[in-house]
């Protein structure tokens, strides 16, 4: 059956798919099975169930199935590339990841990757090959102003020794009273995310 009857309205959904087509995708995908796994918020062990098994499978994995038959290319678009840089500032809304900004302070080196197609939520709006001189712009964008009154107050408050907008978004993660927006700073060789 291909109607999914809801709540009044009808979609053209499967009810059920059948690990011969999860593998089918997996393909398509390109994904071994613990990559699809992880795609889907799966155990890798539940992707060898449903391939392996005759079962009807039910569930979410349907519809993002559909989803992703119909548009293969989701996939590619959400993949997070390996960190090569020192430093990945994850750019949220909310709990949306926005953009993800991998920077390279030594050499001053910037890669943005956006994962929302509205400029208005990425971190560097249209410009979408930012320099380091953009880099450091939004940094301070997301920080109390360099001339901020009681300025020495403020950043002892926070124990920083002066003022330094990636120490400052490390205490305080970027927010602003105004908006949703955040930032999580990861560095690499370092277990802990900031």
């Amino acid at each position: 059956m291909w109607f999914n009857i809801g709540m009044g309205k009808e979609y053209v959904i499967q009810k059920h798919i059948t690990g011969a087509d999860i593998k089918r995708l997996r393909k398509l995908l390109k994904m071994t099975q613990k990559e699809f796994a992880a795609f889907t918020g799966s155990a890798v062990r539940t992707v060898e169930n449903w391939e392996s098994k005759g079962d009807k499978i039910t569930g979410p994995v349907v519809t993002l199935a559909e989803i992703l038959l119909r548009k293969p290319e989701l996939a590619q678009k959400l993949e997070l590339p390996a960190n090569d840089f020192k430093l990945r500032l994850w750019y949220m809304y909310e709990n949306i990841v926005c953009t993800v900004i991998d920077v390279d302070e030594t050499s001053r080196r910037v890669r943005a990757l956006n994962y929302v197609d509205n400029p208005m939520y990425r971190a560097f709006g249209v410009n979408t090959e930012p320099d380091y001189g953009d880099y450091e712009e939004f940094l301070e964008s997301r920080c109390f102003p360099r001339d901020r009154d009681k300025l020495k107050l403020e950043l002892k408050r926070l124990d920083i020794p002066f003022y330094d907008p990636v120490m400052i978004i490390e205490k305080t993660q970027g927010r602003m009273a105004e908006d949703d927006f955040w930032i999580r700073i990861e560095r690499q060789g370092n277990d802990r995310t900031l």
